[in-house]
């Protein structure tokens, strides 16, 4: 059951939602689209992961060494900031 205070459930009541149907629809408009951002940022990890992976082979067979690395680092790059803003949204969900 969601904890609404009583001026909540009369406002669910008046608009014809469900008390679980009001608490999440309050919780979205606290943090708009934050599942959309949550798949973004793990779309954009696995990306960065298959390239980092991808220049990481070339990097491997010696293939010029100037021009893969800075791309393996900007790959590389890619992920850890996916993985800190992923971080940074859970903690936004845990702290409510």
């Amino acid at each position: 059951m969601v904890d609404l205070s009583p001026q909540e459930l009369a406002r669910a009541r008046k608009n014809n939602l469900s008390p679980e149907k009001y608490a999440r629809l309050k919780a979205e408009s606290k943090a708009p689209y934050r599942g959309l951002r949550k798949f973004f940022y793990l779309a954009f990890g696995a990306s960065g992961l298959i390239g980092a992976f991808v220049f990481l082979a070339k990097l491997a067979a010696g293939q010029d060494l100037a021009n893969n690395f800075p791309n393996f680092a900007l790959q590389i790059g890619v992920v850890a900031l996916m993985v800190f803003l992923f971080r940074i949204d859970q903690a936004k969900d845990e702290n409510k």
